[in-house]
């Protein structure tokens, strides 16, 4: 299994960083998207229902990280499409639009404060219950999605881990978005952001292996590559290269493959006494 989703997630990924990376609307990039991600959809579950799992650890694996992953990406997708479909015209209108959505996002996790601590927390002593199929459901909050009537295919709660990190990715979208709207490009008064930007003082080079190790390690949720490397370069006020399969590659080949990591590392080591 493990080898199928691995090589089926390069794939998407690579045909989704194309979308990204391409000069339409976002609209258009978020339909185009949709299709791609839908399509993935149906031919990972007819894997799925051709296949055995060896243990319940391997399909909790499945259920709790590889299904939620791509299923998350379809919701935010979807979602982002909608969104920018009936959003209204004027600066204003917009950011009251797009802050309701927001609220909308924490009212969601307001209601699921205890899986949402237990998934956050990679606990894992509830996965029986919420990972595998054809158990009884703990939750008080039932949720339910059109890929989701099959009980070959869902458990109680893979779908709840998707719309969690669907919405993590939705907030930095609408965060970037309500800052947009601003004036003067520089504030996003709403949500506690400074109202200068702090501008990044490190090299170019430094910069991309920050974000490649934020992605990496997954320190904002699911968020699409692109999308955080185009939301970051808007944090810190930095424009870089934008081909990010070919940066990768330029890390990979280097004597020293993480000099700005370590430098942080060093620095912040002298800082405690311990270097």
């Amino acid at each position: 299994m493990i080898h199928f989703t691995s090589a089926f997630k390069k794939e998407i990924d690579a045909k989704i960083e194309q979308i990204e990376c391409s000069e339409i609307s976002m609209m258009t990039k978020a339909l185009n998207a949709s299709h791609i991600l839908s399509e993935a959809f149906k031919q990972l579950k007819a894997f799925i229902l051709s296949y055995d799992f060896k243990d319940e650890e391997e399909e909790i694996l499945f259920f709790k990280d590889i299904k939620p992953k791509l299923c998350s990406r379809l919701i935010y997708y979807r979602k982002v499409y909608n969104i920018e479909m009936d959003r209204p015209a004027g600066a204003d209108k917009q950011r009251e639009y797009l802050s309701e959505i927001m609220e909308g996002i924490n009212k969601y996790n307001c209601k699921r404060p205890d899986f949402i601590r237990y998934y956050r927390s990679c606990s894992s002593h509830l996965d029986a219950f919420y990972f595998l199929r054809n158990k009884p459901d703990m939750e008080q909050y039932l949720e339910t999605f059109h890929h989701e009537f099959d009980s070959d295919f869902s458990t109680n709660c893979d779908f709840k881990v998707a719309k969690i990190l669907a919405n993590d990715m939705l907030s930095a979208y609408l965060m970037h978005e309500i800052g947009l709207l601003d004036d003067n490009g520089m504030k996003i008064c709403s949500f506690g952001f400074p109202a200068t930007k702090l501008t990044w003082k490190g090299t170019k080079a430094e910069f991309q292996e920050q974000i490649l190790s934020w992605d990496s390690a997954g320190t904002f949720g699911n968020v699409p590559l692109t999308q955080l490397h185009n939301y970051m370069q808007n944090v810190f006020n930095i424009q870089v290269d934008s081909n990010l399969s070919r940066i990768s590659d330029d890390l990979k080949t280097r004597n020293t493959p993480t000099p700005f990591i370590d430098k942080l590392k060093n620095a912040l080591l002298r800082r405690m006494g311990r270097k």
